[in-house]
């Protein structure tokens, strides 16, 4: 692994040298301000060999469609869906995937999800591709539950030179939206919630109202398909659209994530893909899935050196 510090006056500014240096692959290590800038630790990992599908249901190292489904814990249902021709086509037709609108003029959007499902490191990782895009965002914290949570986000928006409003009611966060600059994306963090309970749909709906925001559901990898397909009903039911999934850099088991885009009726849009905010989403395209999930087979046929198990 090559490892390199960058130093510069703003996050754009390095970025663009270690992209120059380490290419589009690098991971974004860490980041922190320094006395004239900014400091950015880079890797770049040597390039890993693509995981295969033949298009006759064959994955790698002769796989059969169904134990790489079986192995992801996808539901049954779904799999009878997935089996003919390459995977990518067969995720393709079964489901919807999209970039966020986040273009000048598009609505705001509300991250809403379970607690602990990634929404404030979603909403830091966003605002830093806006920035480092040209764009200003403005970034609200309508959590007001967790404690320390607008500080997380703050940590984020300081470095990004970006200021956080802080609205945890419906009332408030109206207010909030009066600073947008015109045309501006708005990115609003909300408190990690129960779908399954009425006082917690409310809170959705009353946020969502007051500020005319889209609401995408952010959700981690390697939840139960049932438990994953339960949880987006919920939140689709209080008006999620899309999914954004998080974790794909730890989890190794995906079903939880189509059963939740097919229970919710939820677009696939981003995924979460390392610990950074600079670089930690990749765009969810039915290539980009059919790749993890494949992927995800490889490592665990994986064995030991025999001498290891001794």
């Amino acid at each position: 692994m090559r490892l390199k510090l960058y130093r510069a006056p703003s996050m754009a500014a390095a970025m663009a040298e270690l992209r120059r240096e380490l290419g589009p692959d690098a991971l974004i290590l860490g980041t922190r301000r320094v006395a004239g800038g900014v400091e950015v630790t880079a890797a770049l990992d040597p390039a890993a060999p693509a995981a295969t599908d033949d298009g006759r249901g064959i994955g790698e190292a002769g796989r059969d469609r169904r134990e790489i489904l079986a192995f992801h814990g996808v539901p049954e249902v779904l799999v009878a869906l997935l089996e003919e021709g390459a995977l990518a086509a067969a995720l393709a037709r079964h489901f919807v995937f999209s970039a966020l609108a986040l273009a000048p003029g598009s609505a705001p959007w509300l991250f809403v999800g379970p607690p602990g499902a990634g929404k404030t490191l979603t909403v830091a990782r966003l605002a830093t591709r806006l920035v480092l895009a040209g764009e200003t965002p403005l970034i609200v914290s309508a959590d007001g539950k967790r404690a320390g949570a607008a500080e997380q986000l703050a940590a984020y928006t300081r470095l990004l030179g970006l200021s956080l409003l802080v609205a945890s009611q419906p009332v408030s966060l109206a207010r909030a939206l009066t600073r947008r600059c015109e045309g501006a994306p708005v990115l609003i963090d909300a408190p990690g919630l129960d779908p399954f309970d009425a006082a917690a749909r409310e809170e959705i709906a009353g946020l969502a109202g007051a500020a005319g925001a889209r609401i995408a559901l952010t959700l981690p990898a390697g939840l139960d398909a049932a438990e994953a397909a339960d949880i987006a009903a919920g939140f689709a039911a209080s008006g999620a659209t899309v999914l954004v999934a998080t974790r794909l850099d730890l989890a190794r088991r995906l079903g939880g994530l189509l059963a939740a885009a097919a229970a919710g009726r939820l677009a696939f849009t981003e995924a979460g893909v390392s610990g950074a905010a600079a670089d930690g989403l990749a765009p969810m395209t039915a290539d980009f899935l059919a790749e993890r999930l494949l992927r995800g087979t490889i490592a665990a046929g994986a064995r030991p050196p025999a001498e290891a198990c001794a």
